[in-house]
């Protein structure tokens, strides 16, 4: 992870993906990955506007008017954290110059709407993931905040943190340092604490709490997926590709390729020697085995 939230993209070529519906797609490499998902976004508003006509106007203004994804995503962004103090007019600007100054935010955003897409069984278009998927917007709502958080703007910062609280229920600090491909599944409730750190291609499902006791906050790793309701408090290290399972309470690091279920949290195959895993969590989504477990 690249904690400044650069994702690191690759070259011009492109890479074979295999999503949660089982399908292999082609997808370019960022930059090009840019280019060809916005190009799918406005064709899958151009089918669904022709599909479902009362959504012809809504679907013109957030997306088929706009020449680019950026300012797509400022716009949509703008009215949906505007408030009668808060212009929609000044939020626009605000986010087109964030995501427009600092090119590794747009390639954060275009990893998210591959996670989403290639991950999540419910997410049908990357137009609907842009549109209506609240994970998605918090989290591009957070990479500008904390831009601004580390340009000294931390009172507007603040600002958008409340706002994104208010709206769809996620309250991620603007100090937090959040990677890329990144899924917030469903999103309801998800709290990240200030000193947080969350790597690349993690997956998080509602109603999980990375919060602060004693010396702060957690540290998750590349790769990981943390279960519906899970809570990690202080310190506490997550280790790459591990699993943390629904309404698991974590208090002790967790090591890397390890399942900890529970409350308190433990480690399947015992404290002592943890039994390791060779799946990628953050990636397949996978919670099947987790009542097989014996701990």
């Amino acid at each position: 992870m690249n904690t400044e939230g650069s994702s690191g993209g690759g070259g011009e070529g492109g890479v074979t993906t295999t999503n949660t519906k089982g399908a292999q797609s082609m997808i370019p490499t960022f930059p090009l990955a840019e280019s060809w998902v916005w190009a799918q976004i406005k064709a899958e508003a151009h089918r669904d506007a022709e599909e479902e006509p009362a959504l012809a106007s809504f679907l013109y203004a957030t997306v088929l008017s706009h020449p680019s994804l950026v300012r797509s995503l400022a716009f949509h962004l703008a009215n949906q954290l505007c408030s009668p103090t808060l212009l929609s007019t000044l939020l626009y600007d605000l986010f087109l110059h964030s995501f427009s100054s600092a090119p590794s935010l747009l390639s954060d955003t275009v990893a998210d709407l591959l996670a989403a897409r290639q991950r999540d069984p419910v997410c049908h278009s990357f137009s609907h993931c842009l549109l209506y998927f609240k994970g998605f917007l918090a989290l591009q709502a957070h990479r500008a905040a904390h831009l601004l958080w580390a340009q000294g703007r931390r009172p507007l910062a603040l600002v958008l943190q409340s706002r994104v609280a208010d709206v769809f229920g996620v309250d991620i600090h603007p100090a937090a340092r959040v990677g890329c491909g990144v899924l917030l599944d469903h999103a309801t409730g998800i709290v990240v604490g200030e000193t947080s750190i969350i790597g690349d291609n993690v997956s998080i499902l509602h109603h999980v709490t990375l919060g602060g006791t004693g010396d702060r906050h957690p540290k998750i790793g590349d790769g990981v997926l943390v279960g519906a309701g899970a809570t990690i408090l202080g310190n506490v290290r997550v280790g790459e590709e591990a699993k943390v399972g629904a309404g698991a309470v974590v208090l002790i690091d967790v090591p890397p390729k390890t399942t900890a279920v529970g409350n308190p949290a433990r480690f399947v195959g015992g404290t002592g020697s943890p039994v390791g895993h060779e799946d990628l969590p953050g990636l397949n989504l996978d919670h099947n085995l987790w009542s097989d477990y014996v701990i």
